[in-house]
């Protein structure tokens, strides 16, 4: 049975203008889950990687980040540790309850307009579920290409302690190609699955045909007025 703990530290700031802003740090554990981040009004800035051991700053530098020192990666494993000694702490103490499940929901989009056979970036966004793991497969025209694709960190959200996660594909789009992504998580009875196909519109013909019969009409007009015109001479 997994449980997961959040621990979420949220403080309002406020700036000269008196504008609000959230800053969080939030530390997640489960008996397979470790997760460190700090953010500011819903972006990450920093988490912590324990699979390399090191910080990793998530913000480019024209945003002028705060520089996190090498300290805060231990920070953050002592953090961790601390959460695993609550986690267990809290099981015993309510006696094991049942882990809490939330669905996701996802949605399937291309990341710009679509040219056929211009390089393209398939967008699978997955989002509210709980516990924080979903795993995600793509097809194209029913072959699997999940190893083509990349997977984001969990990004909680701070309202209610869910979870959302993206997933990226690129793709040469080919007229008639179809695209799926799957997502399968402990709260779903099956895989949910979105599809994309690849519908290049035609340029419209109504403005081009409605410019050619208001031509049309307009060379009649100058015909027709030319020809009266003609007409009223001769009788004079």
């Amino acid at each position: 049975m997994k449980l997961c703990l959040i621990l979420v530290c949220a403080a309002l700031l406020y700036t000269v203008s008196a504008v609000k802003h959230r800053d969080v740090s939030l530390t997640l554990c489960s008996d397979s889950e470790r997760e460190g981040m700090i953010g500011l009004d819903g972006e990450e800035k920093w988490y912590a990687d324990f699979s390399l051991e090191k910080g990793v700053m998530t913000l480019p530098q024209f945003a002028d980040p705060t520089i996190y020192e090498e300290e805060t990666y231990e920070w953050a494993v002592t953090n961790i540790n601390v959460c695993r000694i609550n986690l267990n702490i809290d099981a015993k103490g309510y006696n094991y309850p049942a882990e809490p499940k939330v669905a996701p929901q996802s949605s399937i989009y291309a990341k710009r307009s679509v040219q056929l056979g211009s390089k393209n970036t398939l967008i699978c966004h997955i989002t509210g579920f709980y516990p924080p793991h979903v795993e995600v497969t793509w097809t194209r025209n029913n072959v699997n290409v999940t190893d083509e694709a990349s997977l984001s960190r969990y990004y909680i959200n701070t309202e209610d302690g869910t979870f959302n996660q993206i997933s990226h594909l690129s793709f040469t789009p080919e007229e008639g190609d179809i695209y799926s992504c799957s997502v399968q998580h402990t709260a779903l009875d099956r895989a949910l699955t979105k599809t994309w196909e690849v519908d290049v519109e035609l340029p419209g013909v109504g403005a081009s045909v409605f410019c050619g019969v208001g031509l049309a009409g307009g060379l009649l007009g100058v015909t027709v007025g030319t020809f009266f015109l003609i007409k009223g001479n001769d009788c004079n």
